[in-house]
């Protein structure tokens, strides 16, 4: 039998490492993308086809997707849009541009990726499509609001997919993952530092006494119901793997609870309730 390929972005570290290493132990042929070539070289030095994909630059998108499928025959079984970045920081301070950017690398990208890779799975007969959403794409929390907005348009551009696959052998999939551990907070702190004055912010004080001691943390306790990266890759193997996948995977206690929570609530009640869990 041939051999199940995946094409996975953001497997420079964390989650997105954690599913390239558990997909290739179960036999995948995984393609494990990473936004900059050394960190490429790197997945390759350990064994893995490593495309360069870059979110922000269509012409690595297009590029990265042909070198799977040069290597696969023109098949793509699975593709897992896993690659993001956060950008914190108050609403209010938050340029326009900074918007645009995040917006490229977690919304546009992936889109780009995933049309480029319907035809393929059109033409094969079958495919998976998974995104990689969060808590945040249907909750929000102060300080995230720009990585929340992109999260709550994954949300809708995905279940509006899916709608729309209904009729054909490809079945697309959401994963709304907690705190999980990575290393997202510290990649943010370049986009943090780029775009956000919070020095001459109206709320300089509270950024010193909540942000940024949060986001320049060294080590320290995990976050309250953390779990590994090991648990996404669990439901993204039941995703990819399952005969009838469920459109959609809640993984830690968190983000189950605040599923329950922005379904019975009332908004004042699920705002008190965020800012508190």
């Amino acid at each position: 039998m041939t051999q199940r390929s995946i094409l996975i972005t953001g497997c420079s570290s964390g989650i997105g490492l954690d599913a390239a290493r558990g997909l290739r132990a179960r036999g995948w042929r995984v393609f494990a993308s990473c936004r900059q070539e050394a960190d490429c070289a790197r997945m390759r030095a350990e064994g893995f086809d490593a495309p360069r994909i870059d979110y922000t630059e269509p012409a690595s998108i297009r590029a990265g997707l042909d070198v799977v499928l040069a290597q696969t025959g023109g098949t793509l079984d699975a593709l897992f849009n896993n690659g993001a970045h956060a950008t914190p920081g108050a609403v209010e301070d938050l340029p326009v541009e900074a918007l645009r950017e995040i917006f490229e690398a977690n919304v546009f990208g992936w889109h780009a990726l995933t049309r480029m890779a319907i035809p393929v799975m059109r033409a094969q007969g079958h495919g998976r499509i998974v995104n990689h959403s969060s808590v945040l794409g249907y909750v929000t929390l102060r300080w995230r609001g720009a990585y929340t907005a992109t999260k709550f348009a994954t949300e809708g551009l995905t279940d509006t997919l899916r709608q729309e696959m209904a009729d054909t052998p490809i079945r697309v999939i959401t994963l709304n993952t907690g705190p999980v551990t990575s290393r997202i907070r510290a990649n943010s702190i370049p986009h943090f530092e780029r775009w956000i004055d919070w020095q001459h912010s109206a709320r300089a004080a509270q950024y010193s006494d909540t942000l940024l001691k949060r986001l320049y943390a060294e080590g320290g306790p995990p976050d309250r119901f953390e779990l590994p990266p090991s648990a996404v890759t669990a439901k993204l193997i039941h995703a990819i793997e399952a005969a009838n996948p469920r459109p959609r995977y809640y993984i830690t206690t968190l983000s189950y609870l605040m599923a329950g929570a922005r379904r019975l609530l009332p908004t004042r009640a699920l705002d008190w309730l965020v800012t508190r869990v």
